[in-house]
């Protein structure tokens, strides 16, 4: 078990993309990582390996955070493999395919809500009970990964993922406000065009390249531009940072 006095952080989704970009950042900064996952074992454990030849600590941890009951072991199982959480990271998220509202089906919409907010509820619950001084604990911090289609809406490609990501900011001024006198921060990082295999889940693997020119900056961001901003949002250089929703999205 790590000792007591290490930062400890959870990164839901942490096998690919920003969430993989996080957990190696934050590992060179010292923390112990759990990486989460719910069906990709072989790219979580790829995480977990190069933390490992960098002389970090890091463990998987397998979870569908829309599941009650898995997010309750996954988070028993970190208390238990790395100590007491400090940092979470609310990374877990799903698109769909590019369609009109009009189209889409109930089971579309559940699966949305369920994964993208639902999820991240709970993860934010459990870390509370954890991280809390009401509750015995030390404080920490939680960053929530929204997205700038929040705020854009994302009209003819999945107004859902952006009204879910709209749930997303709306509970992180809400809960920071909430904890703020326990000793937990509570921000969130909204990307925008960034160059991961999100787009290709949806259908749209070139997304990024098609709409740079969109962009103020003309590009994509990376998964690694994202993470910088998280990490540091978790670190003691964002102390008095609280209630804060930061773009990360080149200007647009």
């Amino acid at each position: 078990m790590a000792q007591p006095n290490h930062k400890v952080m959870l990164v839901t989704g942490g096998s690919r993309g920003i969430g993989a970009a996080t957990a190696l950042l934050a590992a060179r900064q010292g923390y112990a990582v759990a990486v989460n996952f719910t069906a990709n074992s072989l790219a979580a454990d790829e995480v977990v390996r190069q933390i490992r030849a960098q002389g970090g600590t890091a463990i998987t941890v397998k979870a569908d955070v829309a599941q009650e009951a898995e997010v309750l072991a996954m988070f028993e199982k970190v208390d238990a493999k790395l100590g007491t959480l400090s940092a979470l990271v609310n990374n877990a998220g799903v698109v769909d395919v590019a369609q009109r509202l009009d189209e889409m089906s109930f089971a579309r919409l559940q699966r949305m809500f369920n994964i993208n907010v639902l999820g991240s509820f709970l993860c934010a619950r459990e870390a509370v009970r954890r991280m809390s001084t009401r509750h015995g604990g030390s404080g920490g911090s939680i960053v929530n990964v929204s997205s700038a289609a929040s705020r854009l809406g994302a009209p003819g490609q999945y107004v859902d993922y952006a009204a879910a990501k709209g749930a997303i900011d709306t509970m992180t001024l809400g809960l920071a406000k909430e904890v703020a006198a326990e000793g937990i921060r509570v921000n969130a990082v909204r990307p925008g065009l960034i160059e991961t295999d999100i787009h290709a889940s949806g259908g749209l693997p070139d997304r990024v390249r098609d709409l740079a020119h969109m962009v103020p900056m003309q590009r994509g961001g990376s998964a690694e531009e994202v993470a910088e901003v998280i990490v540091w949002l978790l670190s003691p250089a964002a102390s008095y940072t609280t209630m804060s929703l930061i773009d990360v999205s080149g200007g647009r």
